[in-house]
This record gives C-alpha cells, sequence and structure tokens, in this order.
C-alpha cells in the first residue's frame, strides 16, 4: 500500500449552508496521511469564518491544514489553480465545498493506484442527492463501466482516441470524483483561468491531449448534491441561456479548429438548440423538452443526414471515435 500525502483542496464560494458537512467528511476519511488545503473565492456570506473555527478544532487531524483567501472573485478555475499550488501531496483529491466523500474515499483511490501505477487521473462512481445527503433525497449512481468497449473508459481506449471523443462533447459525468496525481497537473499548467465557470471540460480536453489516458474505478466515492444555489446551476428564464455566450470562445479555442468542418457544423448546431432548452419554460415539461430537443436535434437536423450520408459513402469512417 501506498503511503504518501494526498492533498484534498475544497473549492469554496458562498457555500456556509454545506461547508461543515463537507469538511467533516474529509475528516472522517480512513486514510490517516491527509493535507487539507481550503481556498476560498471571496465569499461574502459566513464561509470562512466557518472554516477558521473549524480548523482551530479538528487541525491536528491532519498533516498540513491551510485556509486560502481572495480579495476578489477569480472564478471556479482560478479558486482550483490557487489549491493546487498550495498542495504538496503527490496526488489530489479535488472537492466542492458542497459535495461529500465517502469515509473510504481516499483509501479506495490509493489502492487503485497501488494497483494499477500507470494511472494518473482516476475517476469513480458517485451517488446524487437532491438538497440533502439523507437517503430519501438520493436520485442514483451516475451509470457507467470502465468496461464498456464503446465507452470513453474502455480499458483498451487510449489517451488520444479519448481526446477525439471529448471534442465531440463532454463524456465525463463523474467530475466530483476527480483524484489526479499533482505532477501530472501542473504539467498542463493546471486549470485554465479564461473561463471562470469552466473548469472540467478544458481540464479532460487538455489532460488527454497531452497522452494522459483518463481512467475509472467502478466503486462510489463521493455525494454529489443537487441544489438550485449551485455554482453551475445554468437554469434560466432566457430563451437563449446566457451560458452559450460565456461558452462559445472556449469552444472557438479548444473544439472547433480541431473538428472536420461537417462534424463542426453539426456541433454547432446541437449545442445552439441544446442551450434554447436550458430555460425554465421548456424544463417545466420534461417529456415535451425530451420530444422537443429530440426533434430539432436529429429529425430536423440538416447535418446528421449529411454525416449519415458521409459515413455510408466512406466505410473507413466507421470504426472512427467522431464519426461513430
Amino acid at each position: 500500500m501506498l503511503n504518501d500525502l494526498v492533498s484534498v483542496i475544497i473549492s469554496s464560494y458562498n457555500s456556509s449552508p454545506f461547508i461543515i458537512e463537507t469538511l467533516d467528511s474529509v475528516a472522517g476519511q480512513t486514510w490517516k496521511d491527509l493535507e487539507l488545503i481550503i481556498t476560498d473565492d471571496c465569499s461574502c456570506d459566513e464561509t470562512v469564518e466557518l472554516c477558521t473555527r473549524w480548523l482551530s478544532e479538528h487541525e491536528t487531524r491532519f498533516v498540513r491544514a491551510e485556509l486560502l483567501t481572495s480579495i476578489e472573485n477569480g472564478g471556479v478555475s482560478a479558486n482550483a489553480n490557487r489549491g493546487l499550488h498550495a498542495a504538496q501531496g503527490e496526488w489530489i483529491k479535488f472537492l466542492a465545498a458542497d459535495d461529500i466523500l465517502k469515509a473510504s474515499c481516499i483509501e479506495d483511490n490509493m489502492a487503485w493506484i497501488d494497483r494499477n501505477p500507470e494511472v494518473k487521473v482516476l475517476f469513480s462512481q458517485i451517488e446524487i442527492f437532491r438538497n440533502t445527503f439523507e437517503q430519501s433525497n438520493f436520485i442514483n449512481t451516475v451509470p457507467g463501466s470502465p468496461y464498456d468497449h464503446k465507452g470513453i473508459f474502455s480499458v483498451d481506449r487510449s489517451a488520444g482516441s479519448q481526446y477525439k471523443m471529448l471534442l465531440l462533447g463532454d463524456r465525463i459525468h463523474f467530475s466530483p470524483s476527480l483524484f489526479i496525481a499533482r505532477e501530472i497537473l501542473l504539467s498542463i499548467g493546471g486549470f485554465d483561468e479564461r473561463f471562470k465557470l469552466l473548469e472540467d471540460y478544458p481540464l479532460w480536453l487538455n489532460l488527454t491531449k497531452n497522452g494522459h489516458k483518463l481512467s475509472l474505478m467502478d466503486k462510489v466515492t463521493v455525494c454529489y448534491r443537487q441544489h438550485s444555489a449551485a455554482i453551475n446551476n445554468t437554469t434560466t428564464t432566457f430563451i437563449v441561456n446566457p451560458n452559450y455566450f460565456k461558452t462559445e470562445d472556449f469552444r472557438r479555442l479548444y473544439i472547433y479548429p480541431f473538428l472536420p468542418v461537417d462534424l463542426r457544423l453539426d456541433h454547432k448546431y446541437k449545442w445552439c438548440v441544446s442551450q434554447v432548452f436550458r430555460n425554465e419554460v421548456f424544463n417545466k415539461n420534461n417529456k415535451a423538452n425530451k420530444f422537443l430537443m429530440n426533434l430539432l436535434t436529429v429529425y430536423l437536423n440538416p447535418f446528421q443526414y449529411f454525416l449519415w450520408l458521409r459515413r455510408r459513402l466512406d466505410k473507413s469512417l466507421i470504426n472512427s471515435e467522431m464519426y461513430f
């Protein structure tokens, strides 16, 4: 078994209703050699005060503990980088300040790494709850298996193959479970701070583009909280989600230049349609929402028919990661 120091980095912003439960889940880990870093992005509630008091009572539980603050709000990516550059552990577990770790989370990750030393970027299963972590609020466990030969975590799939799949969409539904070697994350420059509220998708692309394969452990290690105050809650009353304009710059830099023209047009069309359906008017009726979105993105999507025809005419595309 490895005996390396693990850094748990908690990113917080106005997290006072949840932060203590999150901190308690870290203190309750079965893995003893832990470094705790709380990095706060200029909260205007009691988050910092609560963390300060909690640390005064629990600091001795950790090999090292530190609370980092900022005088201005820099966004999720900058906040995560602040914690990354302060970390001293060989391995890092990132954790949002409204989620919690299963008691054996760190131990399970380290045991997997010990058995699979080639793995440097590891995900695991997560359980989703609504508002609180009471069993009555359990929604589901994110489906997915590392043994699915068609999935992005297929054992035989290379980092390059994963990159091509990720160009077509963020296929990682296990973001809260990320467990990563610190040196790997530093080698690609950490999180891209140009995108304040989009820290994960650019990271997956940068990792795989640089040859770092993403792996999945088929075990639940994190409980994820869905609630209306979440920073990534993108439901809106606008017909076109403002999130579209915020992320289009990311797509111009990370996605469009690396896709063939036909896939680029199909990608942009589907992305635009999806943003229309992320507003409260459409979300009030899930069945109608799904039907209309499916109608527009599949049956009334002109690029879909062109792609189908191209696959029929060019047999070499049948097994392509981009044209599957």
